[in-house]
Protein backbone atom coordinates (compact mmCIF):
# COMPACT_ATOMS: atom_id res chain seq x y z
CA UNK A 1 0.00 0.00 0.00
CA UNK A 2 1.41 3.41 -0.97
CA UNK A 3 1.71 6.29 1.46
CA UNK A 4 -1.00 8.11 -0.47
CA UNK A 5 -3.35 5.19 0.15
CA UNK A 6 -2.45 5.15 3.86
CA UNK A 7 -3.32 8.79 4.57
CA UNK A 8 -6.83 9.78 5.59
CA UNK A 9 -6.77 12.53 2.93
CA UNK A 10 -7.76 15.17 5.44
CA UNK A 11 -4.92 17.64 5.96
CA UNK A 12 -4.15 18.97 9.41
CA UNK A 13 -1.47 21.45 8.30
CA UNK A 14 -0.10 22.98 5.11
CA UNK A 15 3.07 24.92 4.43
CA UNK A 16 3.23 26.92 1.25
CA UNK A 17 6.39 28.57 0.06
CA UNK A 18 6.51 30.92 -2.88
CA UNK A 19 9.73 32.39 -4.25
CA UNK A 20 9.74 35.03 -6.98
CA UNK A 21 12.57 36.85 -8.73
CA UNK A 22 12.33 40.42 -10.02
CA UNK A 23 14.65 42.65 -11.98
CA UNK A 24 16.18 45.41 -9.82
CA UNK A 25 16.43 48.99 -11.08
CA UNK A 26 19.85 49.15 -9.37
CA UNK A 27 21.22 46.07 -11.15
CA UNK A 28 21.00 42.47 -10.14
CA UNK A 29 17.78 40.90 -8.92
CA UNK A 30 15.36 41.09 -6.01
CA UNK A 31 14.27 37.69 -4.68
CA UNK A 32 11.19 37.51 -2.49
CA UNK A 33 10.32 34.42 -0.48
CA UNK A 34 7.07 33.91 1.33
CA UNK A 35 6.22 31.15 3.82
CA UNK A 36 2.69 30.47 5.07
CA UNK A 37 1.94 27.77 7.65
CA UNK A 38 -1.77 27.06 8.01
CA UNK A 39 -3.09 24.98 10.92
CA UNK A 40 -6.25 23.41 9.55
CA UNK A 41 -7.56 21.77 12.75
CA UNK A 42 -8.00 22.91 16.34
CA UNK A 43 -5.28 21.91 18.77
CA UNK A 44 -3.45 22.85 21.94
CA UNK A 45 -0.34 24.95 22.54
CA UNK A 46 2.57 23.62 24.63
CA UNK A 47 1.12 25.60 27.56
CA UNK A 48 -2.27 23.90 27.21
CA UNK A 49 -4.18 26.75 25.59
CA UNK A 50 -6.69 25.71 22.94
CA UNK A 51 -5.89 27.05 19.47
CA UNK A 52 -8.30 27.31 16.62
CA UNK A 53 -7.47 26.68 12.96
CA UNK A 54 -5.55 29.64 11.56
CA UNK A 55 -2.51 30.82 9.67
CA UNK A 56 0.26 30.34 12.21
CA UNK A 57 3.21 31.78 10.29
CA UNK A 58 3.20 34.27 7.44
CA UNK A 59 6.70 35.55 6.75
CA UNK A 60 8.47 37.21 3.86
CA UNK A 61 12.14 37.71 3.07
CA UNK A 62 13.38 40.03 0.32
CA UNK A 63 17.00 40.05 -0.86
CA UNK A 64 18.76 42.26 -3.38
CA UNK A 65 21.42 40.09 -5.03
CA UNK A 66 24.12 41.14 -7.45
CA UNK A 67 27.70 40.45 -8.49
CA UNK A 68 29.94 37.50 -9.18
CA UNK A 69 29.61 35.51 -7.05
CA UNK A 70 25.96 36.33 -6.39
CA UNK A 71 26.03 38.30 -3.11
CA UNK A 72 23.39 39.58 -0.71
CA UNK A 73 23.54 43.39 -0.95
CA UNK A 74 20.43 44.05 1.15
CA UNK A 75 17.95 41.89 3.05
CA UNK A 76 14.66 42.62 4.76
CA UNK A 77 12.07 40.62 6.66
CA UNK A 78 8.34 41.13 6.94
CA UNK A 79 6.15 39.19 9.38
CA UNK A 80 2.46 39.74 8.56
CA UNK A 81 1.45 36.78 10.76
CA UNK A 82 3.29 35.24 13.71
CA UNK A 83 2.09 33.04 16.58
CA UNK A 84 3.81 35.04 19.36
CA UNK A 85 4.68 38.73 19.57
CA UNK A 86 8.24 37.73 20.62
CA UNK A 87 8.76 36.22 17.17
CA UNK A 88 9.10 39.76 15.79
CA UNK A 89 12.38 40.10 17.71
CA UNK A 90 14.04 37.77 15.16
CA UNK A 91 13.38 40.04 12.15
CA UNK A 92 16.82 41.64 12.32
CA UNK A 93 18.63 38.31 12.80
CA UNK A 94 19.01 37.97 9.03
CA UNK A 95 21.04 41.20 8.90
CA UNK A 96 24.02 39.02 9.88
CA UNK A 97 24.08 37.37 6.46
CA UNK A 98 24.23 40.61 4.51
CA UNK A 99 27.30 40.43 2.28
CA UNK A 100 27.31 36.62 2.07
CA UNK A 101 27.56 35.00 -1.35
CA UNK A 102 25.29 32.21 -2.50
CA UNK A 103 27.97 29.63 -3.21
CA UNK A 104 28.79 26.10 -2.10
CA UNK A 105 28.46 25.94 1.70
CA UNK A 106 25.81 28.67 1.92
CA UNK A 107 23.28 26.42 3.68
CA UNK A 108 25.76 25.31 6.36
CA UNK A 109 26.92 28.88 7.00
CA UNK A 110 23.31 30.06 7.33
CA UNK A 111 22.56 27.26 9.80
CA UNK A 112 25.68 28.14 11.81
CA UNK A 113 24.76 31.84 11.94
CA UNK A 114 20.97 31.62 12.34
CA UNK A 115 20.32 28.14 13.75
CA UNK A 116 18.89 27.37 17.16
CA UNK A 117 18.53 30.32 19.51
CA UNK A 118 20.31 32.62 17.03
CA UNK A 119 17.22 33.14 14.90
CA UNK A 120 13.86 31.86 13.75
CA UNK A 121 13.59 28.29 12.41
CA UNK A 122 10.92 29.39 9.91
CA UNK A 123 12.92 32.32 8.53
CA UNK A 124 16.00 30.09 8.31
CA UNK A 125 14.07 27.39 6.41
CA UNK A 126 12.66 29.99 4.02
CA UNK A 127 16.08 31.58 3.45
CA UNK A 128 17.72 28.22 2.75
CA UNK A 129 15.02 27.36 0.21
CA UNK A 130 15.49 30.76 -1.45
CA UNK A 131 19.17 30.21 -2.33
CA UNK A 132 18.74 27.69 -5.19
CA UNK A 133 15.67 29.61 -6.39
CA UNK A 134 17.78 32.79 -6.44
CA UNK A 135 20.30 31.13 -8.73
CA UNK A 136 17.50 29.97 -11.02
CA UNK A 137 16.04 33.48 -11.00
CA UNK A 138 19.45 35.01 -11.68
CA UNK A 139 19.88 32.85 -14.78
CA UNK A 140 16.29 33.45 -15.88
CA UNK A 141 16.97 37.19 -15.68
CA UNK A 142 20.38 37.20 -17.36
CA UNK A 143 19.61 34.54 -19.97
CA UNK A 144 17.16 36.86 -21.71
CA UNK A 145 20.11 38.09 -23.75
CA UNK A 146 23.12 36.15 -25.06
CA UNK A 147 25.58 35.23 -22.32
CA UNK A 148 28.93 37.00 -22.36
CA UNK A 149 31.65 34.48 -23.25
CA UNK A 150 33.70 35.26 -20.13
CA UNK A 151 30.63 35.18 -17.89
CA UNK A 152 29.60 31.86 -19.41
CA UNK A 153 32.91 30.25 -18.60
CA UNK A 154 33.35 31.16 -14.94
CA UNK A 155 29.77 31.65 -13.80
CA UNK A 156 28.32 28.56 -15.37
CA UNK A 157 31.00 26.43 -13.81
CA UNK A 158 30.58 28.13 -10.44
CA UNK A 159 26.79 27.79 -10.42
CA UNK A 160 26.44 24.38 -12.03
CA UNK A 161 29.39 22.09 -11.36
CA UNK A 162 28.44 19.24 -9.03
CA UNK A 163 25.17 20.89 -7.98
CA UNK A 164 23.27 17.75 -8.98
CA UNK A 165 23.70 14.46 -10.81
CA UNK A 166 23.00 16.01 -14.23
CA UNK A 167 25.67 18.74 -13.76
CA UNK A 168 28.36 16.49 -12.27
CA UNK A 169 31.91 17.10 -13.54
CA UNK A 170 32.02 13.71 -15.22
CA UNK A 171 28.58 14.05 -16.84
CA UNK A 172 27.76 14.72 -20.49
CA UNK A 173 26.10 18.12 -19.90
CA UNK A 174 29.07 19.56 -18.04
CA UNK A 175 31.46 18.21 -20.67
CA UNK A 176 29.32 19.84 -23.36
CA UNK A 177 29.48 23.14 -21.46
CA UNK A 178 33.27 22.90 -21.22
CA UNK A 179 33.54 22.20 -24.94
CA UNK A 180 31.34 25.21 -25.72
CA UNK A 181 33.49 27.41 -23.46
CA UNK A 182 36.66 26.18 -25.23
CA UNK A 183 35.10 26.89 -28.64
CA UNK A 184 34.07 30.39 -27.51
CA UNK A 185 37.55 31.15 -26.22
CA UNK A 186 39.12 30.05 -29.52
CA UNK A 187 36.82 32.27 -31.61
Amino acid sequence: MSLLEKCKRESVHTRNTKISTFESDQGGIIVEGELIDDRLKSGYSPTGEERSPQIVHHMKIRMWLDGQPLSIKEIEVEMPGIPNKECAETRKSLDRIKGMSIVTGFTMRVKDILGGINGCAHLTALLISMAPAAIQGYWAHYSRKPVDKDLSSDSMRQFLVDTCWVWRKEGPLFKKLLNTVKENQQS
